[in-house]
C-alpha cells in the first residue's frame, strides 16, 4: 500500500484536472499524479502540445516536468483495490480537493478526466456556488458546462486509461481537442 498521492502544478493555475485516483504502478509508486503509467504517458503529451507541460513525458519526481498555468490532482488520494474507488474512499478525500480549490485562487475552470471526477466536480461546485439544478449534467466527452452561480466552468473528458485509449474511445485528436478547447477558454 503507498501513501496518499498529492496534487502538482503550477500554484498559480488558471486550470485544474481532476482526475480519479493514483494509479496502482505509476503514481503510487512515483509518488506525482499521471507520472510513470499509461495514462500519464497519454496525458502529458497531450498537455505539452497545448503549451501547458514543459516536457512530453514524466516518469519520475527527478524528471523536471514543469506544468504551466495547470494544477492536477485527483478525487482519491490513494490507489484504490482493482482502481475503483468506493464512496467512502471519495468522501474521505474530499476535503482535500476542497481544500485545493480554495487556495489555488485563479483557477476558472475544470478538466473533469472521467465521470466519477465529473460527477465529483459538479457536486463540488454546486455546493460552493449555490448551483440551482434539477438535473445533474450529463457527462459526455468534450462537453462544456457553466452556470451563472459558478465562477468556473466544468469541461468533461473521457480519462486518458488504457481501457478507453487502447479501445479507441479516447483517441489522440479526441484528447487533443480538449486541450484546444481550453486554450479557447482562457482567452475570453
Amino acid at each position: 500500500m503507498g501513501k496518499p498521492v498529492p496534487g502538482f502544478g503550477d500554484r498559480k493555475a488558471q486550470i485544474l484536472i481532476l482526475g480519479l485516483a493514483p494509479g496502482a504502478h505509476g503514481s503510487n509508486r512515483t509518488g506525482r499524479m499521471f507520472t510513470g503509467d499509461a495514462s500519464g504517458d497519454f496525458l502529458f503529451p497531450a498537455l505539452h502540445e497545448a503549451g501547458f507541460s514543459t516536457k512530453p513525458i514524466s516518469k519520475s519526481l527527478q524528471d523536471d516536468l514543469k506544468l504551466t498555468n495547470i494544477f492536477i490532482t485527483a478525487v482519491c488520494r490513494c490507489a484504490p483495490p482493482n482502481n475503483k474507488p468506493t464512496p467512502l474512499e471519495q468522501n474521505n478525500c474530499r476535503r482535500y480537493l476542497i481544500e485545493e480549490l480554495v487556495l489555488l485562487e485563479n483557477i476558472k475552470g475544470i478538466v473533469a478526466l472521467g465521470s466519477i471526477a465529473f460527477n465529483k466536480a459538479f457536486d463540488i461546485l454546486k455546493e460552493r456556488y449555490t448551483i440551482e439544478s434539477t438535473r445533474r449534467p450529463t457527462f459526455k466527452h468534450g462537453n462544456l458546462f457553466q452556470w451563472e452561480a459558478s465562477p468556473l466552468w466544468l469541461l468533461s473528458s473521457y480519462h486518458p486509461s488504457r481501457q478507453n485509449t487502447q479501445t479507441g474511445r479516447l483517441t489522440k485528436v479526441m484528447f487533443s481537442s480538449i486541450w484546444s478547447q481550453v486554450n479557447q477558454l482562457l482567452k475570453w
